[in-house]
């Protein structure tokens, strides 16, 4: 089982990139983590923003196997405290053992193809992160959840 966070787009912002590079190297003592970048769509200002997430969404489909528990970071998605995160993975390793994908979309969201896909939703806060912020603060928010699974002094309650 391994867990993979797919994402929209290049990390081009270097405190995001040295962020996620942290926690990507963290979470690696506790399971196989990877980050895979689907690149962003070129010459898109003559598209509307339904083409480009269907394009976006095409990509995002190749990228997932038929197996894999595909998890969406959407702002429609339900919200859980660290602990409860730290169970809902507990469970999904203990009883699903499927690979897990979580998937942060483009600027304008997932197209109706990907929802369909998708096995849940997750919404980090009811407010609105960059779509490059969110990638260091979920790989944080996984590491801390392993950590709390393990009983390590990471987290505080």
């Amino acid at each position: 089982m391994k867990i993979t966070l797919l994402t929209v787009g290049k990390t081009d912002k270097d405190w995001v990139k040295e962020g996620l590079d942290i926690y990507v190297s963290r979470l690696k003592h506790y399971i196989p983590f990877s980050v895979v970048e689907i690149p962003e769509l070129k010459n898109v200002s003559a598209l509307s923003k339904d083409q480009i997430k269907t394009r976006e969404g095409e990509l995002i489909l190749k990228n997932l196997r038929p197996n894999d528990d595909v998890i969406l970071m959407d702002e429609r998605g339900k919200q859980y405290t660290s602990v409860e995160l730290a169970r809902v993975l507990q469970d999904k390793i203990s009883y699903v053992g499927k690979d897990i994908v979580f998937v942060i979309g483009g600027a304008y969201g997932f197209s109706d193809d990907v929802y369909s896909r998708a096995n849940s939703k997750i919404s980090l806060s009811k407010m609105t992160f960059s779509h490059q912020m969110v990638r260091a603060i979920f790989a944080e928010q996984i590491y801390r959840a392993f950590t709390i699974m393990r009983g390590e002094p990471y987290h505080h309650e």
